[in-house]
């Protein structure tokens, strides 16, 4: 049986799933203007450097420009007391896909941080795993404001579970490397 692929938020194609990522396209038509090209290699470097990323067992799915998709696979040790995925790690893929939805449209030099976010927990996050779906809403010189929408995955049913809206920040000439 084909895949099918159904339009996302911006018009990229994802697979029926949900996870399946957003499929390379040949130019950019998100509308937003790269500043570095290289984009990909960069911001997926700039994942693997992240240390609760790792710790939650996250992956970051796909990039677009603008877009950014992460999902973290269900592990008791991500539960609350109900055993739902913890709002915490919600808040987390959520930050974190936003933040690097923002990181695809800054240049090689600049680095990315969250100034701010609000989260909307619209239903329990029961569920195999998280997605969560980022991307820019509108990209300022040095801020950027972002949404994400959680998804949670259950067989195969998917239920939305958060959405965040987030500022983030482009630290102009501040490498992302502690080191």
């Amino acid at each position: 049986m084909a895949r099918k692929h159904v339009p996302n938020w911006n018009g990229a194609f994802v697979g029926r799933d949900g996870c399946a990522g957003i499929l390379a396209r040949m130019d950019n038509k998100s509308g937003f203007e790269l500043r570095d090209a290289e984009y990909q290699r960069r911001v997926r470097e700039s994942f693997e450097r992240q240390g609760l990323m790792k710790h939650l067992g996250a992956e970051l799915v796909s990039l677009d420009p603008g877009g950014a998709v992460i999902r973290v696979p269900f592990r008791v040790e991500l539960t609350q007391q109900h055993g739902y995925f913890h709002a915490g790690v919600t808040g987390a893929i959520a930050d974190s896909a936003c933040g690097y939805a923002a990181y695809t449209l800054m240049a090689a030099e600049d680095s990315v941080l969250t100034v701010e976010y609000k989260i909307n927990l619209l239903a329990p996050a029961d569920g195999e795993e998280l997605v969560a779906r980022a991307r820019v809403v509108r990209s300022g010189k040095t801020l950027k404001v972002c949404m994400a929408d959680v998804f949670v995955k259950k067989g195969a049913a998917e239920s939305h579970c958060a959405t965040v809206l987030a500022t983030i920040m482009c630290m102009a000439g501040k490498s992302d490397r502690t080191r």
